[in-house]
């Protein structure tokens, strides 16, 4: 009964080691971006503050989880104007809706060995599924952690009078998230 004990808690303990890694996001190195066009000129934007959960581990996907919660307000493309325009109610509308929040539901690996994370976007009142691929490399101090896909911004009701026929509507997200 005395072995049973100790082969018990080890039996217990072993699926934590299974569990994904925490990480935490170093916000000085890391990027949450997007690309755009306006009257055929390209455009770059990104979002200065982010906060995320990340929980990875290539070897295993099934705890794998990503919770990242965007401030619009820290929306900057290197022109005020159309920062402003971004912040106003025909695109994010920071008043009523400041943040954006995506989170994943499953992971899966492709036979290349390529990953994508299926997950919901909630921006401006909409949720909608988003797929994410995603490129994980180990660092001699952490993790790099790339991710990118492409959104429809009407499918978040983003600039949909005829006055925004100008701006692009599939909109190249992606972020690089520096991981310790």
């Amino acid at each position: 009964m005395k072995r049973a004990l100790p082969l018990a808690l080890i039996l217990m303990v072993l699926p934590l080691a299974a569990l994904a890694h925490s990480w935490t996001v170093d916000a000085t190195q890391s990027t949450l971006g997007f690309d755009g066009s306006f009257q055929g000129g390209a455009f770059h934007g990104v979002f200065k503050r982010f906060d995320s959960d990340i929980r990875y581990e290539p070897a295993d996907l099934a705890d794998a989880r990503f919770d990242v919660t965007i401030d619009l307000a820290s929306v900057d493309t290197q022109a005020s104007e159309r920062d402003e325009t971004l912040r106003g109610a025909d695109f994010f509308d920071v008043a009523h809706t400041p943040k954006a929040h995506f989170v994943t539901r499953a992971f899966h690996r492709a036979a290349d060995g390529s990953v994508t994370a299926e997950g919901t976007l909630e921006l401006h009142g909409h949720s909608q599924p988003v797929t994410l691929a995603v490129q994980f490399k180990p660092t001699a101090g952490g993790a790099t952690l790339d991710v990118s896909t492409t959104l429809d911004r009407l499918d978040f009701g983003l600039g949909t009078s005829s006055d925004w026929a100008d701006i692009s509507k599939r909109i190249g997200v992606r972020g690089h998230l520096v991981l310790k």
